[in-house]
């Protein structure tokens, strides 16, 4: 159920830096850095591809990165393939870099980035809350719009809508905390905004060592698990706002693990015919990988959105 935890490296003075380099483990633990990644798929330069938008948040500034997906000569990104990107570091003492505009290639045409986050609301989180916009523009039209001051940022552009709806795809967080851990999501565009919260709990009972999980949706709660030190990894089915739910955890390197820790919870919408209130059965399929959501269906076939949540432990 491991999955490739792959940081980018938003802080780093050299441009020559990829963007989703990862640096190492201990780097991002002792830094605390936050990171958001949302992936959208959209029509850009002629083809279907995936933009990942990307926000990082330690001690010092807030970071923004773009990066879009390049496609191999058979018109998929499955291989190994060459991405753009465009990266902005909204330092504190810089006021003139929270409002701007920069531009790269993609196949020959020009793609360019403009964002307004001078006002912006993030209210101690990683990613704004309100009062901003990032759009992303190719052959006059905003392939993709993020944030709220949507009127703005197509006066500023001066171009028009894609005709195309962005589908946001996946979402993968890096968070930290001691023991309890949360996110906000939406699991459908036009759905509700759910707040998660995943709290571990060491029990010390008198038969010894014998942690629980809970894991709650607008503060109620959605599973619980006792007897951690066996149950480190699985999953469960539940229902809200009419949605079924798939949750899976794997927390073997909280308990067993030494040097940064993370557990890792998937959180992964399913139709109503397929979900349960039971917990599934041990012959359920194998959680999604971000692999499978990100670089699949190309021929225009929906992808299920999910969310993918990295909980650092700091000791």
């Amino acid at each position: 159920m491991h999955d490739s935890i792959g940081i980018p490296a938003c802080f780093s003075s050299s441009e020559k830096q990829a963007d989703d380099q990862p640096p190492a483990a201990a780097t991002l633990t002792r830094s605390g850095q936050n990171v958001f990644m949302s992936v959208y798929r959209t029509k850009l330069a002629g083809q279907c591809r995936l933009i990942t938008v990307t926000w990082c948040k330690n001690l010092l500034l807030h970071g923004l990165s773009v990066s879009v997906q390049g496609l191999d000569g058979d018109g998929t990104g499955d291989g190994d393939h060459e991405h753009y990107r465009c990266k902005v570091e909204l330092k504190p003492w810089y006021f003139w870099r929270k409002q701007g505009s920069k531009h790269f290639t993609v196949d020959g045409r020009n793609v360019d980035v403009v964002w307004d986050l001078k006002a912006a609301k993030f209210n101690g989180e990683t990613e704004p809350r309100s009062d901003y916009y990032v759009a992303i523009v190719c052959e006059e039209e905003v392939v993709l719009l993020l944030g709220d001051l949507k009127k703005d940022a197509f006066r500023k552009t001066g171009c028009r809508p894609s005709l195309i709806e962005p589908m946001l795809v996946s979402r993968k967080e890096h968070v930290f905390g001691k023991k309890k851990f949360s996110t906000r999501v939406k699991f459908q565009e036009k759905g509700p905004v759910h707040d998660i919260s995943i709290e571990c709990n060491n029990n010390n009972n008198i038969g010894g060592f014998d942690p629980e999980l809970d894991i709650r949706v607008d503060g109620k709660l959605a599973v619980q698990v006792k007897h951690l030190q066996w149950k480190f990894r699985g999953n469960e089915s539940i229902t809200i706002s009419k949605t079924g739910l798939e949750i899976y955890w794997d927390v073997h390197d909280w308990l067993f693990g030494s040097g940064p820790r993370h557990g890792l919870f998937i959180f992964m919408p399913v139709t109503l015919s397929s979900s349960s209130s039971s917990k599934s059965a041990p012959s359920s399929p194998p959680p999604p990988t971000e692999d499978d959501n990100n670089n699949n269906n190309y021929t225009g076939v929906p992808s299920r959105f999910c969310l993918f949540l990295y909980a650092w432990k700091v000791e």
